[in-house]
């Protein structure tokens, strides 16, 4: 990801979120060298995803597919890129959080070998107040 692909992040975060990632948020990610990486499928940006490392840990902030590409095995293959990543920089464990309302995720994750050890309480905005998150790791 570079600042040019902002634009099309954009638009898909903007359409499958109810409280997207600013274009702020995507910028500051890419300043502090975070792992930002696109996925695009049919000449398209159909994908992107958002990692932070340091101390032996990563933080999968951000991994999003555009609501016309989901549903098509993307979102697992950009997991598995974000992992291979993370085993290059030989990260030990990565975790992420999770809406506990989004059921879709959550399975992926614990499909792909992520297990849930925690909750943060009020984590996220939603309509109406806040949302837990569900945290989970991945052990490499």
């Amino acid at each position: 990801m570079t600042e040019s692909d902002l634009g099309a992040v954009m638009a898909i975060e903007e359409v499958i979120y109810t409280h997207p990632w600013t274009r702020g948020n995507f910028a500051d990610s890419l300043a502090a060298r975070s792992h930002c990486t696109i996925l695009e499928w049919h000449g398209v940006t159909a994908g992107y995803a958002v990692m932070m490392t340091g101390a032996g840990e990563a933080h999968l902030l951000n991994l999003s597919i555009a609501a016309a590409w989901q549903r098509r095995g993307l979102g697992r293959a950009l997991l598995n890129h974000v992992v291979d990543v993370a085993r290059e920089l030989k990260v030990q464990k990565i975790f992420l959080e999770v809406r506990v309302s989004n059921e879709a995720a959550r399975a992926l994750y614990v499909n792909a070998r992520f297990h849930e050890i925690g909750v943060r309480r009020d984590y996220y905005p939603a309509h109406g107040g806040r949302e837990d998150a569900v945290v989970l790791e991945y052990v490499l």
